[in-house]
Order: structure tokens, then sequence, then C-alpha cells
């Protein structure tokens, strides 16, 4: 089995209805719903929200113990304007502006947003990584 894989990356949230409300706005569409957790489908991967509450339970930790990590996701798009579109479109959802998308030193065009709960996004033109019609890295 290829081990270079992520399968699930979930997320704590404080309000599951706030943090699904967010990622609608912004087209994403739920798989799976429920009290504590929600789930989206990402081309053989899951994204998901966990309630602070659920999440420290789960790992067994003080919810105290949870915190925002240092990390990034990242979505790419295949041009600079995809990636205005989606920052405005983010924004417009309750996002909170990080860094309005640039060109970059390495030679692509990003910018960062926070989503309600804190989570940094980056949204992002990459020309040495081209995407397929499904939003692949080919």
């Amino acid at each position: 089995m290829n081990m270079n894989r992520v399968s699930l990356i979930t997320l704590g949230v404080a309000s599951i209805d706030r943090a699904r409300a967010f990622y609608e706005a912004i087209g994403w569409v739920p798989d799976t719903v429920l009290d504590l957790v929600v789930f989206y489908n990402m081309n053989g991967m899951k994204f998901g929200f966990f309630t602070l509450e659920g999440l420290a339970r789960e790992q067994g930790r003080p919810m105290e113990d949870l915190s925002t990590g240092a990390m990034t996701l990242s979505q790419c798009f295949v041009s600079e304007a995809e990636v205005d579109a989606a920052y405005e479109r983010a924004l417009k959802a309750g996002a909170r502006e990080v860094t309005a998308p640039v060109k970059t030193e390495w030679g692509g065009y990003s910018g960062y947003i926070a989503d309600p709960d804190g989570h940094i996004w980056e949204y992002a033109f990459n020309p040495f990584w081209p995407l397929d019609e499904e939003g692949h890295l080919v």
C-alpha cells in the first residue's frame, strides 16, 4: 500500500452549523451530516468537521489541549482568475482575509484566508503543477 497519502482531514470547530454554512456558501456539498461531525467527499479522500468537544473526547484529551495547528490547507486552481474568484467567494461567505492573492516569488499566484474557526486556507495557481478536469494534480 502506498504510504504517501492522506485518507481523512478532520478540523475541530466550535460550531458544526457555522462551519457547514461557511463551506456550503463557498460551494462544498456534504456527504454525511451527523450531530457532532460532517464529512465531505474529496476525490478518494474525506474532509470533515468535528465539534471541539467531540474531537477532544475522541482523542482522549481535555478540550483545553486542542488548538489550531500550524498548517495550511491548500486548494489549487488553473488560473489566477479562478484564485481571485474563490478568494472573493470565501470572503463573502464569512472568511477572514489573511493575505490577498499576489504573484509569488516562486512563480505562482496565491492568497490566504481563515475560515470561521481560524483554519488557514491557501488558494493558489501553481504553473508547475497542472490540474486535470476534476482538479487533481497531474
